[in-house]
């Protein structure tokens, strides 16, 4: 074990990054994070998945550091299986999450707590979401039977029209300062709490970990990701990353299909911590 190592702390994204456009994780990159992990280093993962989703993949990687879900909104330890945060949005924001559901009546949604999934009169969206993975879910015929309080991240599923009507709502003055609202795919708009996002999250594990910030590097592969591509000192985005995300980042590595994330490391390990 390396004391060197044990003073970084590298962050992935999951799908498109971590693991290839099949979903699949490449054996390149679960070799070296092992090789890394066993050298002293902190890795961990940081998803807009939920804490089911997210699971398998990081069991996958024998890895102990905390992981993240919901895009920051909860960390959580699986060595002593215990919440270490969640942030829900606001009340204010779960109104206007109601509002906008109404006006925009094309858009499905889905409420994410800290264990469940509730989907409002789904149509095709939920019901596929949750099917990919098998994860626990409540189908709703209204917001009121979901309970207040523990909404960690709200989906918006459409069509790009439908979505654009979406973000413009929560772009309005009286909104755009409640929550933070973004596209995460071509077909969905997600809703965290303001102070909600995987940079901070990031940066708020690193402090439990007693990491500098300086020794923090991530990897991420769409817009979800700027927040903590921004925020953290070495960033790194995936090949296939759009452009205007490979001009946030000082590495992009190779495509995600051929091993990312083991790129990634390699060039952290060659450029700071072999030097």
């Amino acid at each position: 074990m390396s004391a060197e190592y044990s003073k970084w702390l590298i962050v992935s994204d999951i799908d498109g990054t971590l693991n290839n456009k099949l979903r699949r994780l490449p054996e390149i990159n679960k070799t070296k994070i092992k090789e890394y992990v066993d050298n002293g280093g902190y890795f961990t993962l940081c998803s807009g998945r939920n804490l089911q989703s997210l699971t398998p993949h990081y069991k996958k990687l024998g890895i102990e550091t905390p992981a993240m879900f919901l895009n920051g909104a909860g960390i959580y330890d699986f060595k002593t299986n215990k919440m270490l945060s969640f942030t829900g949005v606001s009340e204010e924001t779960e109104k206007a999450i109601l509002e906008c559901a109404y006006l925009v009546k094309q858009a499905e949604v889905s409420i994410f707590t800290d264990d469940m999934i509730y989907h409002v009169k789904p149509k095709i969206f939920g019901y596929v979401m949750s099917a990919v993975d098998n994860l626990d879910n409540t189908v709703c015929k209204d917001f009121q039977n979901i309970p207040r309080g523990k909404w960690g991240k709200i989906i918006f599923f459409g069509l790009p029209h439908t979505l654009k009507k979406v973000l413009e709502f929560f772009n309005k003055e009286e909104n755009k300062n409640i929550c933070n609202a973004f596209r995460s795919s071509l077909l969905t708009v997600e809703i965290v709490a303001k102070e909600v996002d995987k940079g901070k999250a990031t940066h708020r594990l690193a402090e439990i970990l007693n990491i500098d910030k300086e020794n923090i590097g991530a990897i991420g592969d769409y817009y979800n990701d700027v927040p903590m591509l921004k925020t953290v000192s070495h960033p790194a985005c995936c090949g296939q990353a759009p452009k205007d995300i490979k001009a946030l980042v000082e590495y992009v590595t190779c495509h995600c299909n051929n091993g990312a994330v083991a790129d990634f490391i390699n060039y952290i390990e060659n450029k700071y911590i072999k030097n």
